[in-house]
């Protein structure tokens, strides 16, 4: 299969092509799938990008519960569909207790019976107002319990922190965003009626196998591997899920497969000869789902360099991006930051730029800095720690 029919046919089906235009926010998330937020900007750049969505109708349908941001692949938060929130806490419980949970009660002490108690103490704590972890603690006392050392040493000082997350993943609460923006860590946590999994009928193995069908429906053509890693699953556990799908192979000893539907639309696919410029965060889900960025790259720009955790590595040996990308028809380009001290984007283009990149440069620039203030790829990515990326990039695209 071409390389270039594949990573435009990806471009397509996650809705880049400006086929969701005007879409609202849980449309766009059930055809591209789960947006990952992790405190940072991708769910706003993501729904802008695919369908011009603001700041402030993304935050309205996260008022109206028609998204919201949940524990559920591999017990990671995701931004998800109001069609999918049950689905979605199915499958990241079995992370969340045999996470932290697990962990607590080998070598901190915790018994099941103290974390019933307590469950039942903030659900009732949480039955007419909207509370947050430091309320909920003044207002528990004694029943929320200090971990000591030990439990610091591992990454938990309270109790309470083991039962908030346990209640979200059953649906008895949910957080809510202080001021109402997925792109911060500051939560209360209010109780939730009716239950989101209160009508759920499936078992473990039957909501993995959905998860399934989803995931290749987002993303494929993929392989087993790639959704070994986005499920959390072990290896046994993703072949069987996909078993259940009937999926075809896109081509002789290729491991990627998809819906046989799929498929054939797929053969039957043109790339659009006109460029198709879109700027999405690190971890929007055309680049996360599958996590492999060799696929959305030219072979020869492989070697193209990008600031790593180790300084400047080539980009192609790397399985994520710590800068933004600049998409065309599914093509790496080039990369972006958005430096809040000028606020500008600051970027660098694999290709000689042209005028739509660079008005899809502009158009994004304006987003953030009208709406957003900060493009940050997680919560710690402030300001000043990106400063040496912003160096980096202005020195690869010629401004410095």
């Amino acid at each position: 299969m071409n390389n270039d029919t594949l990573r435009a046919w990806w471009f397509a089906r996650q809705g880049l092509d400006g086929s969701l235009t005007s879409a609202g926010a849980s449309k766009v998330l059930e055809r591209a799938g789960w947006s990952r937020s992790v405190g940072g900007a991708s769910p706003y750049l993501g729904l802008f990008a695919r369908a011009g969505i603001t700041r402030e109708q993304a935050d309205k349908a996260v008022s109206k519960l028609d998204i919201h941001e949940l524990p559920s692949a591999r017990g990671c938060t995701y931004v998800v569909p109001k069609s999918d929130f049950a689905l979605a806490l199915k499958v990241g419980q079995t992370f969340q207790e045999s996470g932290d949970i697990a962990t607590a009660k080998r070598h901190l002490g915790v018994t099941e019976k103290e974390l019933d108690k307590l469950s039942e103490k903030v659900v009732r704590a949480l039955e007419k107002t909207s509370l947050d972890p430091k309320e909920l603690k003044q207002l528990l006392g004694d029943s929320v319990r200090n971990l000591g050392d030990a439990g610091k040493k591992r990454g938990m000082t309270t109790t309470l922190p083991l039962v908030l997350g346990r209640l979200q993943s059953q649906g008895e609460i949910r957080r809510v965003p202080v001021d109402g923006r997925l792109d911060q860590q500051r939560y209360k946590y209010a109780r939730w009626n009716p239950n989101p999994l209160a009508k759920c009928k499936l078992d473990d193995d039957e909501a993995f196998i959905e998860l399934a069908k989803k995931y290749f429906r987002w993303i494929g053509p993929a392989s087993v591997a790639n959704f070994q890693w986005f499920s959390g699953l072990g290896v046994k556990a993703a072949k069987e899920a996909v078993s259940y799908l009937n999926l075809a192979p896109i081509a002789q000893n290729d491991d990627r497969m998809m819906f046989k539907d799929d498929l054939e639309q797929l053969k039957a696919f043109k790339p659009p000869k006109n460029e198709q410029y879109a700027l999405v965060g690190s971890i929007d889900s055309i680049l996360l789902h599958r996590r492999n960025i060799a696929d959305l790259l030219e072979d020869k720009d492989t070697a193209q360099k990008m600031v790593g955790e180790k300084g400047l590595q080539q980009i192609g040996h790397l399985m994520d991006l710590t800068n933004h990308a600049i998409l065309d028809r599914g093509r790496i380009v080039g990369l972006w930051e958005f430096d809040p001290f000028a606020g500008e984007i600051v970027w660098c283009s694999f290709i000689k730029p042209t005028p739509a990149m660079k008005k899809a440069v502009k158009q994004m620039q304006q987003f953030v800095s009208d709406q957003l203030g900060d493009a940050r790829s997680f919560s710690l990515d402030g300001p000043e720690a990106r400063k040496p990326k912003l160096a980096a990039l202005r020195k690869l695209g010629g401004m410095a």
